[in-house]
């Protein structure tokens, strides 16, 4: 595990693990089992834009374990790049794969985060769909910051293995990057609006999208007004970032045959 989970390479000055699912799942899996900590990043367009803008949350995610490409934006930069990407390991598929292990391995699996209303339901349909997962404790992600060493405490008593953070980014990179010296619980990972996807609340792209990548067409579709800034400008300011970042590779490259 050491060598696959260490074994990174740079794309936009972020250090990507090249991994496939089974690759990721096998890693987190020994990590659980032996009680070693990973913190969980997935990668996308909108977030290498944010990390562009945000020196902290690069060093939060330079710092993070295991690190894997989500976006299909991602998996094209690597060919653009000459990085070697297997394939796409998006956030919620891990998450609804690492829910199907926590059943079969006994582990006990937190939730934090999302609206009341919806965190209740998608902790309705997961006793519905993995009626032996071993729930530890779930709450939504509203509270003051004064209520935060109780939500830890609590976290912790639940002896949960796996913790599951639905915030946004770049929140919840930085609440975990701030309590992950306190939680004693072995994997953490920040799932976004999984839990919207699972509670029914938010509809997650028909299968031909997720085949072709076009998962934020479908969002842009049902959200344009929501949508429209982030995929339509966020995604131009990947593609100039991606030009840049082939054009200092050209360059390197020129210089390194000139000397």
């Amino acid at each position: 595990m050491d060598a696959e989970i260490n074994e990174k390479k740079k794309i936009f000055n972020i250090n990507i693990n090249c991994l496939t699912m089974k690759e990721t799942l096998r890693i987190i899996e020994e990590s659980i089992e032996k009680r070693t900590k990973i913190h969980h990043v997935s990668i996308n367009a909108h977030k290498v834009n944010l990390i562009n803008k945000d020196s902290c949350l690069e060093a939060i995610v330079d710092k993070a374990n295991l690190v894997n490409a989500d976006g299909s934006s991602i998996l094209l930069a690597g060919k653009v790049l000459g990085v070697n990407i297997p394939e796409r390991v998006t956030g919620v598929d891990l998450f609804i794969n690492l829910l199907k292990i926590c059943e079969t391995n006994g582990y006990r699996a937190y939730f934090f985060g999302a609206e009341e209303e919806s965190l209740h339901c998608m902790i309705k349909n997961i006793k519905r769909d993995y009626p032996k997962l071993q729930i530890a404790g779930f709450r939504n992600g509203y509270f003051e910051s004064k209520d935060n060493d109780d939500i830890v405490k609590n976290m912790n008593e639940s002896k949960a293995d796996v913790l599951f953070v639905a915030f946004s980014s770049p929140k919840k990179e930085y609440w975990i990057n701030n309590n992950e010296s306190k939680l004693n619980i072995p994997f953490l990972m920040g799932v976004g609006g999984s839990f919207d996807i699972l509670s029914g609340v938010t509809k997650r792209a028909p299968g031909i999208f997720q085949k072709y990548g076009l998962e934020w067409l479908y969002r842009f579709i049902n959200e344009p007004k929501r949508m429209f800034h982030r995929y339509f400008f966020g995604n131009g300011k990947f593609l100039i970032l991606l030009i840049k970042e082939y054009a200092k590779k050209k360059r390197r490259s020129f210089l390194e045959r000139c000397n």
